[in-house]
């Protein structure tokens, strides 16, 4: 029942997880040796609490989580088909103290069988005979790795090697990690499997009796004091240059009744086995803080309007209301004052023409816990607003004599009258110097004859 759940709860994160943003909080009273830390929602997507998330790391055997991806996307995956262990991948293994199989070189097992050694038990000589089988060789099988985490946006990810095995060029993030394995979860196959404490491998070719697989995930295995009953994966790590790495998802109901899922993803942690295995241990406690302190409220609903749009061209309403397009879900303290919350709306336009239809998106809103930005919605119409006829033709004249177009006419016709006065005037000017020259003037001059 809780993997049914919380595949539903993933299937449902993987819908909606583009409208949720970020939120963050300090967790108390827990003390970590983890370097890299990432715990996220899986039913809204936001992340409680995180450390160094975009930090490089080595990844360890969590990078079997991206080989069996592939395996099972493969075109040649059959699960009942068979594969045999090969002296290649054997060798390949040998001396780098990675966990083993006891399959013999030619010993045949089904490809789901193939998937347990690798996911569940962590086998270095089943990923390596994984990549032999789906990518023909290793160096091609970790270019179809390095491509699938292109293909997924994981920028800070590249691969060296199908085990994990440490290499400096051999790294991932808490972030990146986070963005695969909730990838990988869609696959039901990969979900079972990870989930699971205990398998039986089928009696072989070379061995007629049932073989036990067991998980290294102590917080699936009841035998273990790291037992944890809300756990439902994923999947361990260790070198010694990476320390205890756990990928690690749980499942809880509240008390409000709704299933709560949460992904923690823990790097570098301290490595001292005989004392404690930190990466339960501490896994364990953000789970718990997490259950125990947050729970989902609703911001806001579709009801009540949050902000008015003016609008143009209708003759029966003078302005829009634009309500919520739905009603906001955010994983916040069971304490959180909704005093606190509150939702910032944010027009694409303050004014827009009718007509208008209902549910028309008019701007969004900014919903604010604690003075953060938690998410946003789409602001939308409520009604439907019908254009005016005769306003809209009144618009589209004005419109037309306020044009570009009619503009650039303006500024032509008054160059053109203009050209035209000063014409005129110098025409003038000339006419007048014209007249001038032919009037000319006789001096007077006395007779001399009444001087005599």
């Amino acid at each position: 029942m809780p993997k049914r759940i919380f595949s539903v709860i993933l299937s449902f994160f993987l819908l909606i997880s583009p409208i949720f943003a970020v939120s963050a909080y300090e967790p108390t009273g827990i003390d970590l040796t983890a370097k890299n830390v990432l715990l996220v929602c899986l039913n809204t997507g936001e992340t409680v609490y995180a450390k160094g998330e975009n930090e490089r790391v080595f990844p360890a055997s969590i990078t079997k989580i991206m080989v069996v991806t592939l395996m099972l996307e493969s075109p040649i995956y059959d699960p009942e088909a068979k594969v045999a262990m090969s002296e290649e991948a054997q060798k390949l293994i040998l001396g780098t103290g990675s966990v083993c199989s006891n399959l013999k070189v030619g010993e045949e097992i089904r490809q789901i069988d193939l998937v347990y050694y690798v996911l569940m038990s962590s086998c270095g000589d089943c990923a390596y005979l994984a990549a032999l089988t789906y990518g023909e060789t290793v160096e091609n099988f970790v270019d179809m790795m390095n491509k699938k985490a292109q293909e997924l946006g994981l920028e800070n990810t590249h691969y060296v090697n199908p085990v994990g095995l440490h290499d400096e060029n051999h790294y991932t993030t808490a972030r990146d990690t986070y963005t695969l394995a909730t990838y990988a979860l869609k696959n039901e196959t990969f979900r079972t499997v990870c989930g699971k404490s205990r398998y039986e491998v089928p009696e072989t070719n070379m061995y007629n009796r049932t073989r036990r697989l067991s998980t290294t995930n102590f917080l699936l295995d009841t035998s273990t004091n790291y037992f944890y009953s809300y756990a439902t994966g994923v999947k361990t790590g260790f070198t010694t240059e990476a320390g205890r790495c756990l990928v690690s998802t749980a499942v809880r109901r509240g008390n409000d009744g709704v299933d709560y899922s949460y992904m923690c993803i823990l790097f570098g942690c301290e490595n001292k086995p005989t004392v404690k295995r930190y990466e339960f241990t501490e896994s364990k406690n953000l789970f718990n803080w997490v259950f125990g302190n947050f729970v989902i409220k609703t911001i806001g609903d579709t009801k009540n309007p949050v902000d008015e749009v003016n609008v143009k061209l209708s003759s029966k309403a003078e302005f829009a209301t634009v309500y919520l397009e739905s009603g906001f879900q955010s994983l916040l303290p069971k304490d959180a004052d909704d005093s606190t919350v509150r939702i910032e709306p944010h027009l694409n336009n303050k004014t827009v023409n009718a007509p208008i239809s209902k549910g028309q998106v008019l701007g969004t809103a900014d919903i604010i816990y604690a003075n953060k930005v938690i998410g946003t919605v789409n602001l939308v119409s409520h009604d439907d607003i019908e254009k005016s006829t005769v306003l809209a033709a009144i618009d589209a004249t004005a419109n037309f004599f306020t044009s570009k177009f009619m503009k650039t006419v303006y500024v032509v016709v008054c160059g053109l009258i203009l050209l035209l006065i000063v014409w005129i005037l110098l025409l003038n000017r000339k006419k007048k110097t014209r007249s001038a020259r032919k009037i000319r003037y006789v001096p007077y001059k006395e007779d001399k004859r009444n001087d005599r």
